[in-house]
């Protein structure tokens, strides 16, 4: 029975010791790939998406944003749920235009698939809830 014992331990050992070994060789292997197989992304789609937006409304003294800029009445940009901060997008309402970016994440109104701040509003002349276009800005959008 002692053995037994002893070559179930000695083939349990040959094993760990041959994973480790491959374990050692798969990560000596991503290592000198590191720069060949990085993460590469999808074109964003060209088309206009529809959003239910708003106004975020007036801003508060010093309001900071979950992105970490500090809002004054001045500042341009839009507040989406789920897109990364500095995502940048084109809005479009009626004949106009405005390429802004994201700039906070925590929507103020419930109903809304975004909202832009009440500079933006005005320049987009969005008045309550409205459907708004969208669509995230490339190089060489207009």
């Amino acid at each position: 029975m002692p053995a037994v014992l002893g070559q179930r331990l000695i083939v349990l050992a040959a094993i760990a010791l041959l994973a480790a070994i491959a374990a050692a060789a798969i990560v000596e292997q991503l290592d000198s790939d590191e720069g060949a197989a990085a993460l590469t992304s999808a074109p964003a789609p060209a088309g206009w998406n529809i959003a239910f937006a708003g106004s975020r409304g007036a801003t508060g003294d010093a309001q900071r944003t979950t992105c970490g800029q500090v809002l004054a009445p001045a500042s341009l940009g839009v507040t989406h749920p789920v897109l990364p901060c500095r995502t940048k997008v084109i809005l479009r309402s009626g004949d106009t235009q405005v390429l802004t970016e994201v700039i906070d994440n925590a929507l103020v109104e419930p109903g809304r698939q975004l909202e832009v701040t009440e500079a933006l509003a005005d320049m987009l002349a969005i008045e309550g809830t409205v459907e708004l276009e969208w669509r995230f800005a490339t190089s060489g959008s207009s």
